[in-house]
């Protein structure tokens, strides 16, 4: 049985943090720019709390400005969309996220398009999906960005390949399939987007040469899904009840231990995709801070 290669998103997000730093060295002395995001983060949903704190450090450690709007779970709309207009106008932001999942009395849609597409460095305002869908984007959504990042840095080009995506939410599934299937280097392949409409899901996956798992369902996925020598890209991130001191254990949407041996490669959770979604915020927001003054 044929050993698994591990796609290490660690390596390939500390690789984009060295490229990053002459950039940033760059806006200091010749506009004594530093980039800065503001985090918008409603409620508290503990993923989200782990990812906020997880990009604040990050941002940190890079010298970065970050501040972190925390507002409470019962915040209107109306509220939240007037804290959006002053970061909007505020120019020690150049980039602006409102942390996903919102409360249910508040639609995403509105929140989304109330950021000025110049700091959407989510890349999720109708705008900047629009340059993305036209080959000729200002902000990649950072996910799909980061995954296209691995594939590169491991030498896995997608041309010619099959690439079937699970999932096709804004966030990852819709722009993932656009990515992987623009005429351009280590892109060019032929792109099936599968959801919770598809009948008989495996016959789909079967044939993928790159699987991007992105269902949300703890370990859905395993050796009857995929056919050997496939590469997996799990973007799944679970929480699973468990014994242990934390009371859980993170898992994908692949069952990891499952298709060992069979695929090619296989992202990790944690350690995979999950380090590439920050590295690409601090990259989309290097690159809103570039657009203003350069």
């Amino acid at each position: 049985m044929s050993e698994t290669n591990i796609l290490s998103g660690k390596v390939v997000s500390d690789a984009v943090y060295t490229a990053l730093e002459n950039r940033i060295t760059s806006l200091a002395h010749q506009y004594s720019a530093v980039p800065g995001l503001a985090a918008v983060i409603v409620g508290d949903d503990p993923a989200s709390q782990v990812y906020v704190r997880n990009k604040t450090r990050r941002f940190l450690k890079m010298n970065l400005h970050s501040e972190t709007i925390r507002l409470p779970e019962e915040t209107s709309q109306k509220e939240l969309l007037s804290t959006i207009r002053t970061l909007n106008s505020d120019p020690v932001f150049h980039g602006i996220l409102v942390q996903l999942p919102l409360p249910k009395h508040i639609d995403t849609d509105v929140v989304i398009k109330a950021i000025t597409p110049e700091k959407d460095v989510d890349g999720f305002h109708p705008e900047n999906l629009g340059q993305l869908t036209a080959g000729n984007p200002r902000f990649t959504p950072c996910t799909p960005k980061g995954i296209m990042r691995i594939l590169e840095h491991f030498h896995i080009d997608p041309s010619g390949k099959h690439a079937v995506v699970l999932g096709r939410s804004n966030i990852v599934g819709r722009p993932m399939s656009i990515l992987l299937s623009q005429k351009q280097s280590y892109s060019n392949a032929t792109t099936t987007i599968c959801h919770s409409g598809t009948t008989d899901l495996r016959t789909f996956t079967k044939q993928a040469d790159i699987l991007v798992a992105a269902l949300g369902v703890p370990e859905m996925i395993d050796d009857t899904y995929i056919k050997k020598g496939a590469v997996i890209i799990d973007v799944g991130i679970n929480r699973v009840k468990d014994s242990s001191e934390k009371g859980y254990t993170l898992v994908g949407d692949v069952n990891y231990d499952a298709v060992q041996g069979i695929a090619h490669s296989i992202t990790p959770v944690p350690g995979g995709v999950g380090p590439m979604t920050i590295a690409m915020l601090v990259e989309n927001t290097v690159e809103a801070t570039e657009n203003v003054y350069t």
